[in-house]
């Protein structure tokens, strides 16, 4: 299952050479993941609601083609592979179908109030299976 998430690049976003700044993509990177998650049936305010948080671990971006102020790029996010305590999503910024950037963020599942790594399978196994029938 993938999640395409269109994004009009900013003016704020841009380097002094009018060119994406590299801090921007893990931002861009957030949105596409947030839309996913919203796709597949849950959101993360409601995720954090239930007591389970997704907090980073991992992160990684190539930057292939810059780029500009106002070019409208989709962000394709799908998940690359899940266990019981954690997930990986992996994102392609594309330009006119051309692949501009692609990147991946690991998170983990952790229980909010202990802060320790939760089992998804045993605390939402619904969610969980969604989560495994969106691998790509």
């Amino acid at each position: 299952m993938i999640n395409e998430t269109p994004i009009t690049a900013r003016y704020a976003e841009t380097d002094q050479m009018g060119i994406i700044h590299h801090s921007v993509y893990p931002v861009w990177f957030e949105v596409g993941r947030t839309n996913f998650i919203r796709m597949i049936g849950t959101g993360y305010g409601q995720l954090e609601k239930n007591g389970v948080m997704l907090p980073l671990s991992e992160l990684s971006c190539k930057y292939i083609r810059p780029i500009h102020y106002e070019d409208e790029v989709i962000i394709r996010t799908s998940v690359m592979k899940l266990t019981v305590s954690r997930i990986q999503f992996s994102y392609k910024v594309l330009l006119d179908g051309v692949l501009m950037a692609e990147g991946s963020t690991t998170h983990g599942f952790v229980d909010s109030n202990t802060l320790r790594p939760l089992n998804m399978k045993k605390f939402d196994q619904q969610l969980f299976e969604k989560m495994l029938d969106s691998i790509e």
